[in-house]
């Protein structure tokens, strides 16, 4: 019988699987780790990008696949979506049996992993707890870590948050963004012609100046639309490149993909391609060569704080969160949008920012999760700040 502990890595984004891909990678080769991976919600439909695709190209199996995602990008879908997750998870960690359930994020795809195994008795593992942000993402984000068993932070200030909501000490650990690691040591490249295949709108010269967009919907406010169309004109009106990407499923996804359908059919900008998704590595190298990224997405805190790369941030949805010299804030109107991206044009390029980073972060998660005695009962920790 296997003495191996098995490890449950739960996906359910495209973009949590892209950034996991080395801490996948480091799980499979510690000898006393078995790897399982459960895919679930927007990870396996492939408007939201081909995770099992990319996995089946990595050599890795999927063992749990989990459809739960209701359609409709509304507040009520993303609620009883939840409701569905939590059942389904159930079912997949009885057929499983993992000895750790390892999540990352603050989605609420998440949260139902988390309470279905907190309710089964199975440890947890989360990755970027602590952190903020201004939306309901953050509230599920602290709900995740009362349920959770091991803390692995992105940094100093994030962990205090998890020991303040009385966690453990002893199992808080600082381990910096593994993603980050990931992208130190990415040397795939580009070319114009591979992004012209995919997607939508004009054909682009990645040898010239250009903006990346990722615009997501905040599940709180009832103007995604109105700010989606604020911002594609706002980019629309500097007449510059820009690849634009499709928003996630989070509530309010239809009315940012309805403003972007309209605003393409409408106006045919002739220096805009539209993209849902590309493959990981691609996506990298597409990152590393754009001019600023736009938008809401937490790439622009983190990627590019790293990478060096200007971004501006809009809106709400980052509030709170740590960030670089890298990140400018503009407000959703069109004049401080257009000011912020012109201001970051001119800065080029930052001093890489290891605000996230942390070397060796998937090694030292990798030996955490293998040697570290697990508990299944929490108990709430005072004072515990410090």
């Amino acid at each position: 019988m296997s003495t191996k502990r098995k490890i449950c890595f739960v996906f359910t984004s495209q973009i949590h699987y892209a950034r996991s891909r080395k801490l996948i990678d480091a799980i499979r080769k510690n000898p006393g780790l078995e790897l399982q991976i459960a895919v679930a919600a927007s990870a396996i439909l492939p408007q939201y990008g081909d995770v099992l695709g990319a996995m089946e190209e990595d050599g890795l199996r999927c063992d749990a696949k989990i459809v739960m995602t209701l359609a409709g990008g509304s507040t009520v879908a993303m609620a009883k979506t939840t409701g569905i997750g939590i059942t389904e998870f159930a079912t997949a960690f009885d057929n499983l049996r993992p000895d750790i359930v390892l999540i990352r994020g603050d989605r609420y795809e998440v949260l139902a992993a988390a309470v279905a195994a907190s309710y089964m008795n199975i440890p947890i593992a989360h990755l970027e707890g602590g952190d903020l942000s201004g939306s309901i993402d953050e509230s599920v984000r602290h709900a995740v870590t009362k349920l959770v068993h091991l803390h692995f932070a992105t940094n100093k200030e994030s962990a205090a948050r998890i020991r303040q909501m009385g966690e453990d000490p002893a199992y808080v650990f600082v381990s910096g963004c593994p993603e980050l690691e990931q992208l130190s040591e990415h040397s795939t490249e580009i070319t114009s012609e591979e992004l012209n295949r995919r997607g939508v709108g004009s054909d682009l010269d990645l040898g010239k100046p250009f903006l990346m967009v990722m615009y997501h919907p905040i599940t709180s406010d009832i103007e995604n639309r109105k700010n989606t169309e604020t911002l594609l004109n706002a980019v629309n009106d500097l007449g510059m490149q820009t690849v634009w990407f499709w928003p996630n499923v989070d509530a309010g996804t239809d009315d940012v993909a309805k403003a972007i359908r309209v605003f393409r059919e409408k106006n045919k900008p002739a220096h805009m391609h539209f993209i849902t998704y590309f493959q990981p590595d691609k996506f990298t190298a597409l990152l590393k060569k754009s001019a600023c990224l736009v938008g809401n997405s937490s790439a622009g805190i983190k990627e590019c704080s790293y990478l060096g790369i200007p971004a501006v941030n809009i809106g709400h949805r980052q509030d709170g969160r740590m960030r670089g010299p890298n990140v400018i804030d503009a407000k959703e109107d069109v004049a401080s949008i257009q000011q912020a991206i012109e201001k970051q044009l001119k800065q080029k390029r930052y001093e890489s920012s290891d605000v996230y980073f942390r070397k060796n972060a998937c090694a030292e998660i990798v030996e955490t999760l293998a040697s570290t005695t697990l508990y299944t009962q929490k108990r709430f920790h005072e004072n515990a700040r410090g």
